[in-house]
Parts: structure tokens; sequence; C-alpha cells
């Protein structure tokens, strides 16, 4: 593909343009979609079109620009994470109606925690996780869970990128991921909501590293807690059986 005079292909601005959206940008106009994007407005306006005819963006009717359909369906053939999603729902619908809180599973991609499923309660705590979403590893027990059970390179290649944000948080971070392994799961109190603990299982591979996480978030103190571990750690058993032996401990 041609390059623009900064440098960056056709292919750059395109996958710019449609990582602009996100939570708390779902719909963007016109202009702050270019700027976000940076790519010049000319350039967005003649992209947009023809996103917009493959279906990949669409146009509201007061003229603003949100994620097409097209994006969802091309998605959700991914065959991993699609047989992920449909060996773990049985198990998170269990954990969801026993805790009576939100369940989430997700994947470490690309340094950070992407929410592959939520499942939802009526009246539960206050949640961050939505599905497509990516949250910072060393904020989350579902990041600190994927990192404990990586491979030795993905640690250390992610300390190496976020070593310094890491051990801000996470000052004995070595301690904690062995901590974490060795008791099969993490849990860590308030780092994004105060009132809140999240508890974080891995589902494990036939090496014994983690593919995904199962997760739940529960009142800070509350006495779910240790039943919520075991349902998670159970369900992890169960998706990790029911994934074959590529996923299974």
């Amino acid at each position: 593909m041609a390059n623009s005079p900064s440098g960056d292909s056709m292919l750059d601005r395109l996958v710019r343009i449609l990582d602009a959206f996100d939570a708390q940008n779902p719909t963007l106009t016109v202009n702050a979609l270019a700027r976000r994007a940076d790519v010049p407005r000319a350039t967005t306006y003649r992209l947009l079109e023809n996103l917009v005819s493959h279906g990949l963006l669409a146009r509201d009717a007061d003229g603003q620009v949100r994620l097409g359909l097209r994006l969802w369906e091309l998605a959700n053939r991914s065959a991993s994470t699609l047989n992920l999603r449909q060996a773990a729902l049985p198990f998170m619908e269990d954990i969801n109606q026993l805790v009576g809180q939100n369940t989430q599973l997700a994947v470490l991609h690309e340094d950070d925690v992407l929410v592959i499923e939520r499942l939802s309660r009526p009246g539960s705590v206050i949640n961050q996780a939505n599905v497509a979403g990516r949250m910072p590893v060393h904020l989350t027990s579902m990041g600190m869970a994927l990192l404990a059970y990586s491979p030795t390179n993905v640690l250390e290649g992610y300390l190496e990128r976020h070593g310094e944000t890491m051990l801000t948080q996470h000052p004995k971070l070595r301690h904690e991921l062995a901590q974490i392994r060795r008791n099969g799961y993490a849990t860590f109190d308030g780092f994004i909501d105060t009132s809140t603990t999240g508890a974080a299982v891995p589902i494990l591979d036939d090496r014994g590293y983690a593919s995904a996480v199962l997760s739940v978030v529960v009142p800070l103190g509350s006495d779910l807690l240790p039943a919520a571990v075991m349902a998670l750690r159970t369900a992890a058993r169960g998706i990790a059986r029911a994934l074959g032996p590529a996923a299974e401990n």
C-alpha cells in the first residue's frame, strides 16, 4: 500500500481509525475521529466512505460515526475466541447464579487484559469490565493471574516494557506472582473500585500456562469470596477439559 507523506501506510491509517473507538467513545464526529486517529480530515472522510460501504463503520442519523456490525460478525468468526467462549459460558452461568455477581472471561492480548465475555446480574457491584474492552494488567486480579501463569519469555518481555509501572503498584511483584501460583488464584482489593474485590483463576493449558482467566468482582470484605474462588477453580478445570488437550491442565 502507498505510504502517506508521514510514512504510514493506508492500512496503518485504517487501523488507527477503527482503534479510535473505545468504551468511553463509542460514537465520534468525523472531526473527533480524525483527531483521535491522527489522520488528516480529508483522508478520514475518504476512508470513512469506504469503511461505511463495507459495514465496518456506520453513520448515525445525527452524522456521528460508530463501529459497524460487520466488525462484530468478523470478530465472532475467530475460532479460538469462539471455542473459548462456547466452552466457558455454561460454567460462567453457574457461577453467575451461585455468586450473584458479574462474571468475566478474559485473555492477555497485546499487554492488556482483553475481556471476551461478561455476564451481569441486577444489583451486583460496580464493575469496569466490558466485552471487547481492555483493562490494565497491574490493576486487575485477571491481569495478575494471567501474568503469573504466563511463559517466562512472556512475563519477562512484559516486565521489560512495563516494569516501572508494575513495580509502582506491586513493589514485591515477583513475590506476589509466586504467591498467586501457590494459591492457584489472584485476589486484589480496590485497585480500580475501592468498594470491590476481584478474584481470578487461570484456565490452564496442558503446559500449565494460562490460556485465559475466569473472574468475579464481589463487594469488599464479602463472605462470598471463599465460595467464589472455589467455584472459579472448579469452573476453570471444567473449561480446560471442554477445550480439550490443547488447553487442559
